[in-house]
């Protein structure tokens, strides 16, 4: 069934596990993400991101994950990760995606308050969540994901929160997109901090390559959604270099590589039986 942020989020928090975003650029990911967490009989979180829209473009993919979402036995929001631009969130609604992010993290928080409020409002109006984001979450192939004066702080939570109306928000405490070139550290003790101040669920970003444990004392400290994509991709392209057979038998194996991920995370994080 097709929901928002909050019908998936808020139990979350209240019971202390986490859902996870997989973000899909096809309909093999697609296939995957659905059959994990219906198997599962898990909540699911169903994305894509506007950096990854050359790979698989708006228009032709969002028929498919919404279609897909309807059908689910099982709670699925469509969200849109990352949004930088206000067109491309207005579209990513249009087409009927049920949560956006509006990312105004990269300008100064005046700015990003501002902008964030606008689509708040905008999206509110259609039922549509949104979810928000403050401090820097790095990018790991550039080492930038421990820029610790570029954390997110508990008074900018609670001061961002109470002027744009998010429904979540992201938070940087020491992760970073992409894959890992060495440990992250993890600021724990902020994300408790942070937790202790705000009632909005907290999201964490740059998921793929964090360890068990990471993930475990995230969520336990207060994370409530996790976004993965890196380990996915990860696993399909293992899949794809050491399968053997028709195109057809390498597609099955790689969708079956991406599944068998998301039901990993779906039982790490504790929403498996949730739904």
């Amino acid at each position: 069934m097709l929901v928002n942020l909050d019908k998936v989020l808020k139990d979350a928090q209240k019971n202390g596990y986490a859902v996870g975003l997989f973000n899909t650029i096809d309909t093999d990911m697609l296939e995957a993400v659905i059959s994990a967490a219906e198997e599962l009989r898990s909540p699911v979180i169903i994305g894509t991101a506007e950096v990854l829209l050359p790979y698989g473009e708006l228009k032709l993919i969002a028929p498919s994950v919404i279609s897909a979402a309807k059908r689910a036995s099982v709670p699925v929001v469509v969200h849109y990760d990352h949004g930088l631009t206000e067109e491309r969130c207005m579209e990513a609604m249009d087409l009927g995606f049920t949560s956006i992010m509006f990312d105004g993290s990269g300008g100064d928080m005046e700015q990003n308050i501002a902008r964030t409020k606008k689509m708040v409002e905008i999206a509110h109006a259609r039922g549509i969540t949104v979810e928000g984001e403050i401090g820097h979450v790095g990018e790991a192939e550039n080492n930038d994901g421990e820029a610790s004066d570029m954390y997110t702080t508990p008074q900018e939570a609670v001061d961002f929160i109470k002027k744009t109306g998010v429904d979540a928000l992201a938070v940087a405490i020491g992760t970073a997109h992409g894959a890992y070139k060495s440990k992250p550290k993890l600021d724990i003790d902020r994300l408790k901090a942070i937790r202790n101040q705000v009632e909005v669920p907290l999201v964490l970003h740059g998921g793929s390559g964090l360890s068990d444990d990471d993930f475990k004392n995230t969520i336990s400290s207060g994370i409530a959604k996790v976004n993965i994509f890196t380990d996915m991709c990860l696993a399909g392209l293992s899949a794809i270099r050491s399968a053997q057979g028709s195109y057809l038998e390498v597609r099955e194996q790689k969708v079956e590589a991406i599944k068998n991920v998301v039901k990993n995370k779906i039982m790490l994080f504790g929403s498996n039986n949730r739904a």
